[in-house]
């Protein structure tokens, strides 16, 4: 168990941790949520023990692995991707010799009664399955496999790390994380730099991992997929709610809804005491009387309700100047970087109002297509027309940090807009929630999320109907995210985007474009139609292969009806399974209690804490047996049927 207790932080005036308590079960997958700035990259710090806190404490088993994944980090250069992966293998790499030295000594040993002899054996046996358990036996296998799923080619392991950008180094150190199996995951932002294929691969890899998982991450989709519970750091407190991201968004307006109405049934019950008390006090007779009931008053546990912090930016496209009917028309399109093809032969026509999502992996040509098309990059051959009064507006991936940082953000938005925008410059600043003494601060000084937030804010300066977005994505919190896609769905000119957040793309367009060899594949319809088609043909060449395999099993099931022994002893396992499942959602419940009497802020002050926490640990280690017995009698099940 992970645990964070009576953690205080405090930078300057502002209070980022009040004194705040979480506990990780061994199992636990947690979303961790809030506004920018809220703490959450702080929290994981903490929990990797790269941060101390001003007060309080962080504990955890001193046998247990940590695992983090932050946004900044750098690979030594002058290895290959698989020599750099296979550093994730030391702890196997010392264990394969300590076994080799221990069977070594196990070969000169005649003392077969000794107890030492015995020791020796347990102690191979011990190394020997933890060795297996880290994968030891098939470390080169494994490590391709992974690097596969996050999108390395075959062709990729022998190239040296310092050819790759800074999103696929950080894909080899997520490799390298993944094959440890730490204890404790924590992952900031593990989404940023990988495409949609990518994802749903980590996804498929994180639902089957055995061990805790705190993720933080702006893709809904992806911690609806992954987590279980959701951890909401607001004004310093931590709220937890045992659901992924989509149902916590549920439970946090009922929380909030019936916080509001206890708050105000409270403060009408104290005026109405502290109305009569005021007027009992005027009384000789009733002060006695008063002055009791105003220490009940002051005794009274108090309602405490925290301003939510739900600003957001007021985005609104302005209206779109008419283009001509045909917006862009591609025609044999080729682009090489050296000796790197990139795109062949492609042509690709849009009409005045298409909305087009450009899919794939990285690297398979999308920003070089959207580049070309708004003639920031030359095509090798092949041309590219735009139709009739075709205005562009730009969003790069890269654009919020090609602001210059020496200049303030009223001199950044002047520079961006025409002379008759001059004097709309302030209230298109509020509208990005920048208002104020905001305005004199230097570009420099600004998070990613608030330079993304400018970024878009110069692009509305000018008027366009051809509009192209590189990741609009990046950096952007949920609320933000909502209010661009909201603002998107209304704009009425035309728009390419270059997305991976499955959440954001859905529903935007009415064309996907998947990037893939070299060539443009069309699916006529949002993000959601490509991947149920994309898995459907996928899945086909399996169907193929065993529709002929199901319809013998098909046709011997028929001819050969189960015998009456067969039948009861299906129902016996039917029952030993549902009797089991019984037992594990009577053991979660359990767990579930425990766990709310730990997050209380006074819990670890109170006299039967450590009673509590053993109690905690015993439930956990009685679902672990349990969850074995209900796995034994799935698998005879399985087999029987």
């Amino acid at each position: 168990m992970l645990t964070a207790n009576n953690i205080f932080i405090k930078y300057g005036d502002r209070v980022l941790f009040n004194y705040l308590n979480l506990v990780v079960g061994d199992r636990d997958k947690l979303g961790l949520v809030g506004r920018n700035g809220a703490g959450k990259s702080t929290m994981l710090k903490l929990l990797a023990g790269d941060l101390s806190p001003d007060s309080g404490t962080i504990e955890r088993s001193g046998s247990s692995t940590i695992g983090y994944l932050h946004q900044e980090m750098t690979l030594p250069k002058g290895k290959t991707v698989m020599e750099e992966t296979l550093t994730a293998f030391a702890e196997a790499r010392r264990l394969e010799e300590k076994m080799n030295k221990l069977n070594e000594e196990l070969g000169h040993r005649t003392d077969y009664e000794s107890d030492s002899y015995t020791e020796l054996l347990q102690d191979i046996s011990d190394t020997s399955d933890r060795f297996h358990f880290l994968g030891g036996d098939l470390m080169e296998a494994e490590a391709e496999r992974v690097l596969g799923g996050l999108g390395f080619k075959s062709s990729d392991m022998h190239r040296l790390t310092d050819e790759f950008s800074g999103g696929w180094q950080m894909r080899i150190e997520l490799t390298k994380m993944l094959l440890q199996r730490p204890d404790y995951l924590l992952l900031d932002e593990p989404t940023n730099h990988l495409d949609i294929e990518s994802i749903i691969w980590l996804e498929s890899f994180l639902k089957d991992y055995s061990s805790a998982i705190i993720v933080i991450s702006h893709d809904k989709t992806f911690l609806d997929n992954v987590t279980k519970s959701t951890i909401e750091i607001e004004m310093g407190k931590i709220h937890e709610y045992k659901a992924s991201y989509s149902k916590y968004v549920e439970l946090r307006l009922e929380r909030r809804e019936i916080l509001e109405s206890s708050f105000k049934n409270q403060q009408k019950n104290i005026a109405e005491r502290e109305r009569t008390i005021t007027r009992f006090m005027a009384k000789a007779t009733k002060t006695k009387m008063a002055q009791s009931m105003k220490k009940q008053l002051d005794k009274m546990e108090r309602i405490e309700l925290d301003v939510a912090d739900t600003s957001a930016m007021k985005i609104s496209f302005p209206p779109a100047p008419r283009s001509g009917e045909v917006v862009v028309d591609v025609k044999g399109l080729s682009k090489n970087y050296g000796d790197l093809a990139v795109l062949e032969n492609i042509d690709l026509q849009m009409i005045r109002g298409d909305r087009v999502a450009f899919v794939g992996q990285n690297g398979q040509g999308k920003t070089t297509l959207a580049k070309i098309i708004i003639d920031q990059l030359a095509a090798s051959e092949g041309t590219v027309k735009l139709g009739h009064n075709v205005q562009i507006g730009y969003y790069a991936q890269n654009q919020a940090e090609a602001l210059d940082a020496n200049r303030t953000l009223l001199q950044v938005m002047e520079g961006a807009a025409p002379p008759e925008m001059r004097t709309r410059v302030r209230s298109v600043l509020g509208a990005f929630l920048f208002s104020g003494e905001d305005v004199e601060k230097k570009v420099s000084v600004l998070s990613g999320g608030e330079r993304a937030r400018l970024a878009m804010a110069c692009m509305l300066m000018r008027p366009f109907n051809l509009l192209v977005l590189d990741e609009p994505t990046n950096h952007l919190d949920m609320i933000s995210k909502d209010v661009l896609k909201k603002a998107l769905m209304d704009y009425d000119g035309t728009l390419i985007v270059v997305s991976h957040d499955r959440d954001f793309l859905t529903g935007l367009g009415n064309r996907t474009l998947e990037f893939r060899d070299k060539k443009l594949y069309e699916y006529l319809g949002d993000i959601q139609f490509f991947l149920e088609k994309r898995r459907l043909d996928n899945m086909r060449d399996v169907e193929k292969m065993t529709k002929k395999e199901k319809s013998k099993k098909v046709a011997k099931a028929a001819a050969a009806p189960m015998s009456k022994e067969d039948q009861k002893r299906k129902k016996e396992l039917e029952k030993a399974v549902s009797n089991a499942e019984r037992k594990i959602t009577r053991q979660e419940e359990e767990i579930a209690k425990f766990e709310l009497q730990m997050a209380a802020s006074d819990f670890y002050s109170s006299a039967d804490s450590d009673k509590v926490i053993e109690a905690y640990k015993a439930s956990k280690n009685k679902l672990d047996e349990v969850m074995e017995t209900w796995e034994k009698a799935q698998e005879k099940l399985d087999a029987f049927e």
